[in-house]
């Protein structure tokens, strides 16, 4: 079990901000009382379920549903041929459709729905649905669509985005030249918590209200009605539990089903997906390859990047442009790096859709640049340490896009104090079996285990870039002393729910924080993605909470013949900062209702040029990680011992959820380095479940060293930065390399495998 320390100094009490403040979901969630989608319920419910194509790429001949609609329970079949609006939807891309109607793009697609009474009989019914198909060849391999040598398997072409960065002299060849070709494989979410939704008609049958987990609310909508054929009034969502997301909830998967459902039905309609269903109903991390070549100076200075970069969309969009722009636009790390050769390609195949996961096109990155960074560092004689605090990033350098680097930009910092983490002691003779590689297994000798010691470091944009408009609107109401929030934020674990009422507290200094149910009843929070909510749905609680305050201390001020500007906020009280007046603010005001809304807007960015050039991101975080591990070079086997980490927040707002943060970032960059990899064979998904695709469990985390870097941001409304992806970026290749050091193994693929231990070069 993960033990972490942290550095952060104790905070004031009664939940407001800089304390570890109680969340309000948590004693329900602990104690198994808390409601999920998955638990959702309506009288006279119906059950839907989703009928799925087997083949990566065919084409559908005909479909027969007469049977299914023949059995006992079942209430209808829909189809492509039932939707009533837009037969497609999509992020970015309008191209993914509702059910496939002429052609399947991939093993998994939707091409029905069925509506029963009880979910065995959905199953049948789906099962008795005669699909006739004509299997068409896959393009399974990312450079075929990219060289032209097999036929557009969509009508908007098999390249999504190509994206190059060229920026200094494209002549330059460095003292110092290393180069390598790098994979990446494609990870799930793996969020424990299903996809599950209950939609439920309107009383006249031209609406509908979804109750649904998901990341963004607004977007949903927006993409429901547009296929139902509806006003976006008449489409209404409202967050059910959500139980983990990292990315896979942003796109649609059953909304689009369960609402067209209950319309046809005119009765409520819930669907929940099991395990296996889940990995096929939602995107994926993308897998990618990587060439890359790195110029430096004898002494290790960083001159040049060199990076040929494919990322494999699958079958349709999704996010895949804006992942591809993470990507090209983080190629040079947290390095300082004057001349740039990148070239960025994202690209369809009938392999699975993958769009938006936990650190967004950086992780690629960040693997590829972090392993030629300690092949430079052997190349100059240098130690791990030493290449990197060379080359390091501060404020006001400039990216490989022209973009200064105005945020704050504590890297050597970073690097520093996570170098002066003590190290774990040297695994003991008579050490217990679970802390040595391979476990209860038995199988790891002592005397065969090596020790290796591993950096990464990276850089990770916040918000969404190139000029998209980005905002969150958030509501206060106060009266008598009550505080009540109203915001679209979607909490999918995170923490908003807890730090939007620390926000409250601080700001209106009162106790009670009420919230109102998420939903689109307000204006939208935008997604809870990007490592964004805290700067943006924070910045706009902040400023409903503030706008608030202004008009409690124009009352009072009224009241008391004084200037609103000499008044504050002093724990519970409003007082007067040159008089004596102290009130509380429960008894401030009796009986006025002070309601405001604020919209909160960060500062505008801007598309990039064709070769990359322009100021496409808001802000940026940093961390450094060091991994040590323990291997049996003999049988591949791993054991993750110590992380050390040292990362920029700007400022702890909730020094609990931040080290919440860490670990579970920390968690998932474990599972990517040594065992997490959804396993396609022609096209098909081979380990769709648990018991195939590996998961970090309790066992194999690592004890965990923590410390928070406060130096708060200026442009953030809290002086917060996001902290939620930045802990599973550069830990993946701080393990690597890690290993790396203990086997001497070149190890240019994630995740590392037994075999790669034992066999590899």
């Amino acid at each position: 079990m993960a033990q972490t320390t942290t550095t952060t100094s104790k905070r004031a009490e009664r939940g407001t901000l800089g304390n570890s403040a109680v969340r309000p979901d948590g004693l329900a969630k602990v104690q198994g009382r808390f409601a999920f989608s998955s638990d959702a319920w309506a009288d006279n419910m119906l059950w839907g379920a989703t009928l799925r194509s087997p083949h990566p790429h065919a084409r559908i001949i005909s479909i027969d549903a007469s049977a299914a609609l023949a059995i006992n329970g079942v209430a209808t079949v829909i189809t492509a041929a039932d939707v009533p609006g837009q037969l497609t939807y999509g992020l970015i891309a309008n191209d993914q459709p509702v059910f496939a109607k002429d052609v399947v793009r991939f093993a998994g697609e939707p091409i029905a729905a069925v509506a029963a009474d009880h979910p065995e009989t959905a199953r049948r019914a789906l099962d008795a649905i005669v699909v006739v198909y004509e299997v068409l060849p896959a393009l399974l391999d990312a450079e075929q669509a990219i060289n032209g040598s097999f036929a557009p398997i969509h009508p908007d072409g098999n390249v999504i985005r190509r994206q190059k960065v060229v920026r200094g002299d494209q002549d330059f060849v460095g003292e110092v030249v290393v180069e390598g070709t790098y994979e990446v494989g494609m990870q799930d979410q793996a969020f424990l918590g299903l996809e599950a939704a209950l939609a439920l008609p309107d009383d006249d049958g031209a609406g509908v209200e979804l109750y649904v987990a998901t990341q963004w609310l607004h977007e949903d909508q927006k993409q429901i009605a547009a296929c139902l054929g509806l006003p976006l009034e008449r489409v209404r969502l409202t967050l059910g539990g959500v139980g983990g997301a990292f990315g896979g909830r942003e796109d649609i998967s059953l909304q689009v089903h369960c609402c067209l459902l209950a319309l046809a039905t005119q009765r409520p309609i819930k669907m929940q997906y099991g395990r296996e269903e889940s990995f096929f109903g939602h995107i994926h991390r993308h897998p990618a390859s990587m060439v890359m070549r790195h110029h430096a100076d004898r002494d290790g200075t960083l001159r040049r990047v060199e990076v040929r970069a494919v990322f494999d969309g699958g079958a349709y969009a999704s996010t895949s442009s804006a992942v591809l722009i993470n990507a090209v636009t983080h190629m040079q790390g947290p390095y300082r790096c004057d001349i740039a050769t990148v070239d960025g390609y994202a690209v369809r195949s009938n392999n699975p859709p993958c769009g938006a996961m936990r650190g967004f096109g950086v992780v690629q990155a960040c693997f590829g640049h972090e392993s030629q960074m300690d092949k430079l560092a052997a190349a100059c004689g240098l130690s791990p340490v030493d290449i990197r605090l060379k080359n390091a990033m501060r404020t006001g350098d400039r990216l490989i896009t022209g973009q200064i680097v105005d945020s704050v930009a504590p890297v050597e910092r970073c690097i520093r104090e996570t170098a002066a983490i003590s190290m774990p002691p040297p695994l003991a003779q008579d050490a217990d079996l679970l802390d040595i590689p391979g476990g209860s297994g038995l199988t790891a000798q002592r005397s065969n285990i090596r020790r290796g010691v591993g950096w990464g470091v990276s850089i990770k944009n916040l918000m969404y870039s190139e000029g998209f408009d980005d905002y969150a609107t958030a509501r206060c109401h106060l009266t008598d002393g009550v505080a009540t929030l109203q915001f679209a934020t979607a909490e999918v674990g995170q923490g908003f729910v807890v730090l939007a009422q620390q926000i409250a507290r601080s700001v209106l200094g009162v106790d009670t924080v009420l919230l109102e149910p998420i939903s689109t009843a307000i204006g939208s929070a935008g997604s809870t993605s990007a490592s964004r909510q805290t700067w943006m749905s924070g910045g706009a609680v902040d400023g409903a909470c503030r706008l608030v305050r202004e008009r409690l201390f124009e009352h009072v001020a009224a009241a008391h013949q004084l200037d609103p500007l000499r008044l504050a906020i002093d724990g519970t009280d409003v007082v007067d900062t040159r008089g004596s007046l102290r009130v509380a603010v429960a008894e401030a005001a009796p009986g006025l209702v002070l309601d405001e809304t604020f919209e909160h807007h960060h500062r505008a960015t801007e598309e990039l040029d064709e070769d990359g050039q322009g100021n496409c991101h808001v802000a940026f975080a940093f961390v450094a990680h060091r991994a040590v591990v323990d291997v049996d070079p003999d049988l591949g086997l791993v054991k993750v011992v110590q992380i050390a980490t040292a990362q920029d927040v700007g400022r702890v707002l909730n020094p609990l959820a931040a080290l919440g943060q860490v670990e579970g970032g920390i968690a998932q960059g474990l599972g990517l380095a040594v065992m997490e990899e959804i396993v396609l064979k022609d096209g098909v998904m081979r380990n769709p479940s648990f018991t195939d695709y590996l998961l970090p469990t309790s066992l194999d985390a690592p004890i965990v060293v923590a410390t928070m870097i406060e130096e708060p941001e200026p442009q953030a409304p809290l002086g917060a930065k996001g902290i939620g992806e930045p802990p599973c970026i550069s830990v993946t290749p701080a393990i690597v390399a890690a290993i790396r050091d203990a086997t001497g193994k070149a190890l240019t693929r994630v995740p590392v495998r037994a075999q790669d231990i034992v066999f590899g070069d």
